[in-house]
């Protein structure tokens, strides 16, 4: 099992090479697909659109919300193709990995002029190691 951050970096890559194949402009399920399948040839273990429960005073919601991606049972990553992105976007993804007790997640949005750009890295106590 990769480490996190070199986890991290392996979407990145794939990303920025979806974005300069496609650019931006495309549905948000486009990109999805795409780097669900670069993700997969490296051999990692990709889930899409994961039904999350919620658990609130002692009742149990399900399904509370979806992710879009969760790479290695533990790297969220939410793909985005908007023109900017907003404060909201990382409190969501923030949300997502404090419910799910991950520590790392990926804000991915392809709207931007170049990759780089629309990289947004969130951190739940994260503590690299």
């Amino acid at each position: 099992m990769l480490p996190i951050d070199e986890l991290s970096a392996a979407v990145i890559e794939e990303a920025i090479g979806i974005h300069r194949e496609f650019g931006p402009g495309l549905f948000e399920s486009v990109y999805e697909s795409v780097l669900v399948g670069r993700l997969r040839s490296r051999g990692l273990k990709v889930e899409r659109q994961v039904q999350v429960k919620a658990v609130f005073d002692g009742e149990v919601y399900d399904p509370a919300f979806k992710i879009d991606m969760l790479v290695d049972d533990r790297l969220v990553l939410e793909i985005k193709a908007v023109e900017q992105l907003s404060k909201a976007h990382a409190k969501q993804l923030l949300t997502y990995l404090r419910l799910l007790k991950q520590p790392v997640g990926l804000l991915l949005n392809f709207s931007e002029a170049t990759m780089k750009d629309g990289i947004r890295r969130v951190v739940n106590d994260y503590k690299p190691g």
